[in-house]
């Protein structure tokens, strides 16, 4: 029963459609949970509180925390108008079509090393749009910009995306470790992303140079200087080895509370659908691994990973990338965390597992939520199908994968 209802859940994880029912992702695992308990495979005692048999509960309340307080600083930084004030800033210092894209992809690369990626794509991409749009350049280089700049750079640290959250609730590995393995790969992730996109679009692109005078965004400045001074505080408490879940929403109550506004505006912005989708996850995902059937599934993909570390590291890489294209990363990531401690080496596995299902977004249009919101927010202005993202997903991302593999087998080879 574990596993067939896991099988059930994965059609909609997919995005295959059943006649019968109109479910997407969320309500697909939603209802996936709630048949782990009215079967019985997942007790209603286990889904919150400790199982005696695993000494754990299927949800994992860690991880939602430190997503809902990203979240929430996140918004209150946009009510802030801090991602206006970096658009306006980057229009203003790149002023020819080349430049700007290469500022857009840094720009989403950087706010999503910290904050999580979805929420960034979510607030850049409307002010992109309105820039290009403003400059009469076209869009779609610049959308791309936002989303693949927006996974590359989230693999920097835990906090950059939701399955980094995952992985940092199951390796035990510190957020200054871990950022210092992924830094450099997330780097040189984001320069390929930027050289190839100028590369790719370069007939579309021209050199001269264009003179769009936004005017500045209103500043809330004690909000402004509020948000930025904290969001500070939380990512110093991080690399301090703090709790991160209560550390980021310890953040996003002294915010709310300082603020001198209604928290309605910012507890509005919360993706409240991801969250219950992160929910319903954990306990389809505990059920399989409570009656053993992950490790089953682990055992069909275990030829790819046999021999020596490098090989298996290889194979583990490349199961990543496909599997998190295949059923979504984050799906993948909450399965693949109980395979990880078989590898030979752990900690390079916990990296690998990183890399691989964030990088594996740039390569399809469904393979990242970012993707999806910055195209669901662009729908009526521009059209993107899955084969015209995927002539420049495949190469971008067989390329980053490539050069961040290599990155991480020498770090560990040297560190």
């Amino acid at each position: 029963m574990a596993l067939a209802i896991f099988l059930f859940t994965y059609v909609f994880i997919a995005g295959a459609r059943l006649p019968f029912l109109k479910l997407d992702r969320p309500g697909g695992a939603l209802l996936g949970a709630v048949l782990m308990v009215v079967f019985g495979v997942v007790s209603p005692a286990e889904v919150f509180n400790h199982s005696e048999a695993t000494a754990r509960h299927a949800i994992d309340a860690d991880t939602i925390v430190l997503l809902l307080g990203m979240m929430l600083l996140a918004a209150y930084m946009s009510q802030a108008a801090v991602f206006r004030t970096a658009g306006a800033w980057a229009v203003r210092r790149a002023r020819t079509p080349r430049l700007l894209l290469i500022a857009v992809t840094f720009i989403s690369a950087v706010l999503s090393a910290f904050l999580v990626n979805d929420t960034v794509c979510l607030m850049l991409t409307p002010l992109v749009l309105a820039t290009v749009d403003d400059a009469k350049l076209p869009p779609v280089p610049y959308l791309l910009a936002v989303c693949m700049g927006s996974n590359s750079g989230s693999v920097a640290t835990f906090t950059g995306n939701p399955q980094n959250m995952l992985i940092q609730g199951a390796s035990g590995i510190s957020y200054a470790s871990f950022a210092a393995y992924m830094a450099v790969p997330a780097l040189l992730s984001t320069v390929i992303v930027a050289a190839a996109l100028v590369y790719l679009f370069r007939n579309e692109l021209s050199t001269k140079r264009f003179e769009p005078q936004p005017p500045p965004p209103p500043v809330d400045r004690w909000l402004l200087v509020l948000t930025l001074t904290v969001t500070a505080g939380v990512i110093v408490a991080f690399f301090a080895g703090l709790p991160m879940s209560w550390s980021a929403l310890a953040g996003a109550a002294l915010v709310m509370a300082l603020s001198r506004r209604e928290p309605r505006e910012a507890l509005e912005r919360v993706d409240w659908v991801l969250l219950l989708f992160f929910a319903s996850l954990f306990v389809v995902v505990y059920g399989v691994n409570k009656h053993g059937w992950a490790e089953e599934i682990r055992l069909i993909f275990a030829p790819l990973m046999a021999g020596p570390q490098w090989r298996e590291t290889l194979g583990f890489a490349g199961l990543t990338l496909v599997a998190s294209n295949l059923f979504s990363n984050v799906p993948f990531v909450m399965l693949a965390r109980s395979w990880v401690p078989t590898l030979q080496n752990v900690e390079l596995g916990w990296h690998v597992l990183a890399l691989g299902s964030t990088l594996a977004g740039n390569l399809t249009l469904v393979g990242s939520v970012a993707n999806l919101i910055v195209f669901e927010a662009a729908r009526g202005k521009v059209d993107m199908s899955f084969m015209r993202y995927l002539r420049v997903g495949l190469p971008v991302t067989l390329v980053s994968f490539v050069v961040g593999i290599a990155v991480l087998l020498a770090e560990h080879a040297l560190f």
